[in-house]
């Protein structure tokens, strides 16, 4: 098994890619080694010293350390993923983690749906390139509300990705928009 690994805009996480789907339909983020019970490969990872979040991707796994420096942790955290692969136990145990509860006021239901396209269909694939994910969380008061996960997650271009990228977009395509902010 050849795993690929990649650096992000986020220095302290990097995204392995093992070439097989590691969540199908979904993304999952786990940020303490009590969060990773629900995965045995979270938790493999979170058994290296100085791993801080893991976060799953369709078809790649980032991972964010503390001050520990990659050549140090990097080797070990691979050899987790090559591990779990070949010991055939599931990615997730648990089924799958509770949605994050959205909110929206209904008479904005139908901005909301175009707001969510765009973030599915633009901002999405994007930010996975990048090791991440951001979801729509809510909108009120012409403010986009994004949970952003991975190695968005304390990036330190997060913020203009969200002033200048997304929020930019949104904008345009949804003059209603009047902010975008993480929560």
């Amino acid at each position: 098994m050849f795993i690929q690994t990649e650096e992000t805009p986020n220095p302290a996480t990097l995204k392995f890619i093992p070439g097989r789907v590691v969540l199908d339909n979904d993304t999952r983020e786990f940020l303490s080694s009590e969060d990773a019970q629900a995965s045995p490969l979270a938790s493999r990872i979170f058994a290296i010293a100085g791993i801080t979040g893991v976060f799953f991707g369709q078809d790649f796994i980032t991972v964010t350390k503390d001050a520990t420096e990659w050549p140090h942790i990097k080797p070990a955290v691979l050899g987790a993923i090559m591990e779990h692969y070949m010991s055939g136990a599931p990615i997730v145990s648990d089924g799958g983690a509770a949605a994050e509860e959205e909110f929206f006021d209904e008479a904005d239901a139908e901005t909301v749906s175009v707001i969510k396209e765009l973030i599915h269909d633009r901002v999405r694939p994007a930010v996975a390139n990048d090791g991440g994910d951001i979801t729509f969380q809510g909108y009120r008061d012409g403010i986009v509300y994004l949970s952003m996960r991975g190695a968005c997650a304390g990036c330190p271009s997060s913020t203009a990705t969200l002033k200048y990228g997304i929020e930019n977009l949104l904008k345009h395509f949804v003059p209603d928009v009047q902010e975008v902010r993480p929560v």
